[in-house]
């Protein structure tokens, strides 16, 4: 830059005039004797500083070590850090990164170098120094004559003589470690130990009492003697105590009496249930046939036998629960201990029983319980179709059930504590009549009261069949603080098992097979998640057709279904208002049957007063005539007795004559 200036300089000064170009060329030449002088002694001190920086590098080509006289190594499984903190350059680069390490008494040590490879090393082997090619430094042992001695050398890593690798155990602190870990360890382990054995101990105990042992009294608030509500269940002819009672007394035994109060279990909550009797032998039931079989138990058809008549006994249904399901059984017993859930849309109780002697590991617990022939619903309805009066009268008395179930009080007033079924379907159902039907089945049952805690019912869980779960079962979000929130998933329930009998009734014009509620949009068996996706995300219901509401009684009863299965519990209607529906329902049949009866005897009777009015007409007639006829013949005769005289007097007249 500088030569180019001047240069340019110098090419202009001789247009000036000559005193001052004189001038401006010594100018000019002092000028480019300077630049000269610095470009050198700039060249100069670059190539010094360029020396200097290339050796400030010429470090790199030498190993740099860890050098410490004596340290106290930190071991860990199999290796050791020598814990020594001075490092140094080797002054040569053919030496080697070293390390000694000494145990003596249970005392390491570790003493860290450069060493030249070909500078003997006193006690260690010449081939271990020659031999150092690896950038870690492995623990090779080395005889001696005090304690235990190991060397190794690396090259090519920085500071490699600071981690000190040992074969497995090699070093000693492992197994001197491991004794010292020993006692830590038992010491640590005696307490889970402990707890562990005391919590086996508690399950057996549990398991001895709860299937080994006599379980608690079979038959809750169960009469001292055979009562005459059983005898009327067993027997509805029965009119009389006395009468009903010599013909199955002696296959009723004898019930001890007892007032012991026991622990009674349902749905995670313990409750205290007065007993009033205890069975000392089991009925003389005879199982007869395998009728149905659900998720807790198998329900048989069977007979009880009745000892002093020959082949003479009654039909009752027996609900078997295998010993794992002892809750639910149990839970079902505590329901139906309470009288006051007697109704006649509830499945009679009639006993309880514990069948197996303690240990027996074959224990079943029974339910015995009124039989009824037709089956269940949903076996009834796949097998017949219900008329539009069937139909009403069978639905509303699965209403009456449940909102009895539902209620606070009896029909007579009596209070009671509300029950929430939790597992309403159709197979859940039995069927009575074909006007009537009852519900079974209270194993997940859940009593509402009043003097349990949110915690309570939140252990209660998930529980039903997924078809059958509303919105806010199967997303998790039932306020446990409303008890009303269990009655209204029971009437969303309830509004399935009313649709699968709507598909069946004769009244919507072509009736289909039967099949369950979502049938053609789920699988036999829908797990949560797919009903979550179809009932939540696609807001799903079973299809009601436009032919079903044709009929005007139909339409009221699908507009009843579709306001209990709202999506919204709030707006669900209750139990008692569908109960209310159905019932004036089944009055306004009843009041245009009565009045179509009555139209039909008006005319029946005005068409027998016209046929007795003709009659009478006809007898009229006849009389008439008899009455002329009767008229003449009376003249006629007259008119003969007056010939007859008049010849008897001219009788004598003529004899005299003659004479």
């Amino acid at each position: 830059m500088w030569a180019g200036l001047i240069h340019i300089w110098t090419e202009n000064i001789w247009a000036l005039p000559p005193a001052p170009a004189l001038l401006l060329w010594l100018w000019d030449t002092a000028l480019e004797q300077t630049y000269t002088m610095v470009r050198c002694k700039t060249s100069r001190v670059g190539i010094l500083f360029f020396l200097i920086f290339l050796q400030g590098f010429t470090h790199l080509s030498f190993n740099v070590c860890r050098w410490c006289e004596v340290s106290s190594p930190i071991c860990r499984d199999s290796v050791c850090v020598s814990n020594c903190n001075l490092s140094s350059f080797c002054s040569s680069t053919e030496e080697i990164c070293f390390a000694i390490w000494r145990k003596s008494n249970d005392t390491m040590t570790v003493q860290t170098m450069c060493h030249h490879p070909a500078v003997p090393l006193e006690g260690v082997e010449p081939a271990v120094l020659l031999n150092v090619s690896s950038r870690e430094c492995h623990m090779v042992p080395q005889p001696t004559a005090e304690g235990a001695r190991m060397v190794c050398g690396c090259k090519g890593e920085h500071e490699c003589n600071d981690r000190l690798i040992f074969d497995k155990g090699a070093n000693g602190f492992s197994k001197l470690q491991s004794k010292e870990v020993i006692p830590v360890v038992l010491v640590s382990l005696v307490p889970l130990v402990l707890v562990a054995l005391v919590a086996s101990v508690a399950f057996y105990i549990y398991r001895t009492r709860r299937f080994g042992k006599p379980g608690p009294p079979a038959r809750p608030e169960w009469p001292g003697k055979p009562s005459h509500e059983l005898y009327q269940a067993l027997d509805p002819n029965c009119e009389r105590q006395v009468e009903c009672g010599q013909s199955i007394t002696s296959s009723l035994q004898q019930i001890e009496h007892s007032n012991a109060k026991v622990p009674a279990i349902h749905n995670g909550i313990r409750d205290s249930i007065q007993w009033q009797g205890k069975l000392t032998t089991p009925l003389p039931i005879k199982l007869e046939s395998l009728v149905g079989k659900g998720r807790f138990a198998e329900v048989w058809r069977g007979r009880l036998v009745q000892s002093d008549k020959m082949n003479s006994y009654e039909t009752v249904a027996v609900k078997v629960f295998p010993a794992m399901e002892y809750a639910s059984w149990r839970n079902e017993c505590s329901i139906f201990s309470d009288p006051k859930v007697q109704h006649e849309n509830i499945v009679t109780f009639l006993a309880a029983e514990e069948r197996g002697g303690p240990g027996h590991t074959h224990r079943k617990y029974w339910l015995v319980l009124a039989y009824h022939s037709l089956g269940n619903l949903q076996e009834f309805l796949t097998e017949n179709t219900l008329s539009w009066e069937e139909l009403i009268s069978m639905s509303g008395s699965v209403a009456k059930g449940l909102a009895h179930l539902h209620s606070d009080a009896t029909s007579t007033g009596v209070p009671k504590v509300p029950i929430a079924h939790r597992d309403l379907k159709s197979s859940n159902i039995v069927v009575k009549s074909r006007q009537d039907c009852a519900l079974c089945d209270f194993g997940l049952a859940l009593r509402l009261d009043m003097s349990l805690t949110v915690d309570d019912y939140a252990n209660s869980g998930q529980v039903g069949t997924a078809r059958y779960m509303a919105p806010e079962v199967l997303e998790s979000r039932v306020n446990l603080e409303d008890l009303e929130a269990f009655k209204q998933i029971d009437v969303y329930s309830m509004a399935l098992v009313l649709w699968e009998m709507g598909s069946r009734c004769q009244a919507i014009g072509e009736v289909k097979n039967y099949e369950p509620a979502f049938g053609s949009k789920v699988c036999d068996q829908p797990c949560v998640d797919s009903m979550r996706d179809l009932v939540l995300r696609d807001r799903g219901r079973p299809e009601i057709p436009t032919a079903w509401t044709q009929h005007q009684g139909m339409s009221v009863f699908c507009s009843t279904i579709t306001e209990c299965w709202d999506h919204d519990p709030e707006a669900r209607l209750t139990a008692h208002c569908v109960v209310e529906r159905f019932t004036a329902i089944q009055n306004e049949e009843e009041t245009d049957r009565l009045n179509q009866d009555s139209n039909q005897d008006l005319n029946q009777e005005q068409v027998q007063e016209g046929s007795e009015l003709t009659t009478d007409m006809g007898q009229n007639q006849e009389n008439s005539r008899d009455k002329d006829s009767d008229v003449q013949t009376d003249s006629l005769s007259s008119f003969q007795d007056t010939e007859t005289q008049g010849d008897s007097a001219e009788l004598p007249r003529l004899v005299t004559s003659i004479v």
